[in-house]
């Protein structure tokens, strides 16, 4: 299995063109833009459209409960019209304090928010009649005065990738989704995940290996030096401090439970613990270096080669690779970068 290394990238101006551009050019499969309370993911992706010829250009992640389904899938068809086939619509449910704090929406039942959304999606990709028996999104609204209405593109699939990180959230992304959107993920605990994603495979008589699993990594070369290396390792744990601790509400964060999932239970509560009480430093110190060492692409080509090997071996067969620095100060080390892991992929692809 070869692995596709994709970008994650923020435009903020013209640097990022170019970066994208030229990654492009050195062989990068992908572009994922995400969606958080500052741009929309989907503006960005239509400017990097008119710029790219190949590159697959992916949400990670589009809100769900920031737009209607109907206006989600009518966004992506504009762009994929626009781009070609080189789309993919990546989903997630965000969380508490995101949709209830800046959308306005109630956070509620993620796991079937998910599913109608798909379904949505497929009917009218597929140029049916929008008619759907839903509990979130019935369409159309029964005491309302729609009609069924039918899509006036011609069908064409639209690739729909998950985030998801709970059981049940996996298992359907295994079940109706065409792809993973992982984050946080240590390749030797991959099972946690990919075990929830086979069995809605298998439920939907499909295997893993008809989705594509992605992960999220940082990539961070040093020097062949071992205090360099744990400097990394160290820098990159910390960072975990704020995923942990502001990531969700003191009842509900997603990626704390899946942490938890992968044996870190007390260790994550601690860190939050340490956050909610404002000491944001102590926190980042109590984050264990295996977060830094082992969810990411940090250290010597050996080190790096190595997790490579890992993420290949756990199924997991795309990395959304997140590039140190800003392309508009940095644009020659992130390429620099950049060229010298897909050397390493290309190498660790001739390996037996």
């Amino acid at each position: 299995m070869s692995l596709r290394i994709g970008i994650t990238v923020v435009p903020t101006g013209p640097g990022a063109v170019t970066l994208v551009r030229e990654a492009e050019a050195l062989g990068v499969d992908a572009v994922w833009v995400p969606e958080f309370w500052a741009g929309d993911a989907f503006t960005p992706l239509a400017h990097l459209a008119a710029h790219t010829e190949r590159i697959r250009l992916g949400t990670a992640i589009a809100q769900l409960g920031a737009r209607s389904p109907a206006m989600l899938t009518m966004t992506a068809q504009s762009l994929q019209r626009l781009a070609g086939d080189r789309v993919v619509l990546g989903i997630g449910t965000s969380g508490p304090q995101v949709m209830e704090g800046w959308h306005g929406v109630r956070f509620d039942r993620p796991v079937t928010r998910t599913r109608e959304t798909i379904e949505i999606i497929r009917t009218i990709t597929a140029g049916e009649r929008l008619v759907h028996d839903g509990a979130l999104h019935p369409l159309p609204l029964p005491d309302g005065q729609g009609r069924p209405i039918r899509s006036l593109l011609p069908p064409r699939h639209l690739p729909v990738h998950v985030a998801a990180l709970g059981p049940a959230n996996l298992r359907l992304t295994g079940e109706v989704a065409d792809g993973w959107i992982g984050t946080g993920v240590i390749p030797e605990h991959a099972t946690t995940f990919t075990d929830r994603l086979a069995e809605g495979a298998r439920s939907a008589g499909r295997s893993l290996a008809d989705l594509e699993l992605s992960t999220a990594v940082s990539l961070e070369f040093t020097e062949d030096d071992d205090v360099a290396v744990a400097a990394a390792v160290r820098r990159h744990a910390g960072g975990y401090a704020f995923t942990i601790g502001a990531m969700g509400s003191a009842t509900t964060n997603f990626y704390n439970d899946a942490f938890a999932r992968q044996g870190y239970g007390a260790e994550v509560e601690a860190v939050a613990a340490r956050w909610r009480a404002g000491d944001r430093e102590g926190a980042a110190a109590l984050v264990p270096d295996r977060f830094g060492s082992h969810t990411n692409l940090l250290g010597t080509d050996e080190t790096v080669t190595g997790r490579l090997r890992a993420y290949r071996a756990a199924g997991i067969g795309s990395l959304r690779v997140g590039l140190a620095g800003d392309p508009e100060r940095d644009l020659d080390r992130q390429l620099a970068d950049l060229a010298r892991l897909l050397d390493l992929v290309g190498a660790r692809d001739a390996d037996p």
